[in-house]
């Protein structure tokens, strides 16, 4: 069984020959992200260089010609390497001696080892348990005490969420007190800030307290919200623009929902949004826990101390 590539930065296909271009590859298709390679650190590999795991597609509308003959190539080697070797098997098996003296031969058992089982392998520590990775985006989101990175997640959405779960007091499953997870605005050609954080607070709501992905109000609903935080702030370097609601449920307590805007520092700089959600029991991490992940976005390689919020980046018109 074939199984598609990991998700990364790979070396563009469709570019020219004397282009270095990587595109990102979401694990089952090509999108239209695209950014000049990383040179590598020393002692540590960055995803994207070297070959992927297997052929990806050729997107359409070029580079299609240079990947036939590419892939042409490989398979005559193939053929070659195949024909050879079946020569040098068949030219053992006539019976005619291939030269020198015949190995000596003897009665004496010969040790072989006994089969074990394989050895158990182990994943690498996380190098950096502090901060979440998008390289998609280009962005870091730390990891708060009380918080850590989902191992899982819907979709691809790289989410940073508390540890424990509770009983849902609507419709059954289980919730969380707290997530955070990025994505990119890739479903509308709008690029203020200000107009994406306003336009996606209402999604953000729904998908946190209202219905699950198969149609469960694990909340009993959303029966009001009021606005409590808006406005302009720095993020990574960038002017962005956060919402940010006080829901309240059917069941349980409600929680605080955040939709954060800003453009990527990556490629064609598509807008990133974040979203936050807090519940508003006992439990639930304190409401400050957003404004310290929001403060702490830094864009990829940048320092925890680098100033990367970007304090002097002005505020949105």
């Amino acid at each position: 069984m074939s199984m598609s590539p990991p998700p990364g930065w790979y070396a563009d296909p469709s570019a020219q020959p004397a282009q270095h271009v990587e595109r990102w590859w979401d694990g089952s298709a090509w999108t239209e992200h695209r950014r000049a390679p990383e040179a590598p650190r020393l002692g540590q590999a960055q995803p994207g260089f070297g070959p992927p795991t297997q052929q990806l597609p050729v997107p359409s509308g070029g580079g299609g010609g240079r990947a036939k003959v590419v892939a042409l190539a490989v398979a005559g080697v193939v053929l070659v390497a195949s024909i050879v070797t079946g020569v040098v098997v068949l030219g053992g098996d006539d019976g005619e001696p291939t030269g020198g003296d015949p190995a000596p031969t003897t009665s004496e058992p010969v040790d072989t080892p006994s089969p074990t089982s394989p050895t158990p392998t182990t994943s690498a520590p996380d190098p950096d348990p502090s901060h979440l990775v998008d390289q998609l985006n280009g962005i870091t989101i730390p990891v708060l005490d009380g918080w850590e990175k989902a191992d899982n997640t819907v979709g691809s959405d790289p989410t940073v969420q508390t540890p424990d779960t509770y009983d849902c007091p609507g419709d059954g499953g289980f919730c969380r007190h707290g997530t955070v997870y990025s994505r990119t605005a890739t479903a509308t050609d709008e690029r203020s800030p200000k107009a994406l954080a306003r336009g996606d607070i209402k999604d953000a709501a729904d998908r946190a307290y209202d219905q699950d992905a198969i149609g469960r109000e694990l909340f009993g609903g959303i029966t009001r919200h009021e606005k409590v935080k808006e406005g302009s702030v720095a993020v990574a370097g960038r002017s962005g623009y956060l919402v940010r609601w006080r829901v309240y449920t059917e069941k349980g307590p409600g929680g605080y929902v955040q939709s954060l805007a800003f453009p990527s520092s990556l490629g064609s700089e598509s807008p990133v949004i974040v979203r936050f959600a807090i519940d508003a029991g006992d439990g639930a991490p304190p409401l400050a826990d957003l404004d310290k992940m929001t403060k702490g976005i830094r864009t990829i390689g940048e320092g925890a101390t680098s100033g990367g919020v970007g304090n002097s980046v002005g505020a949105t018109p």
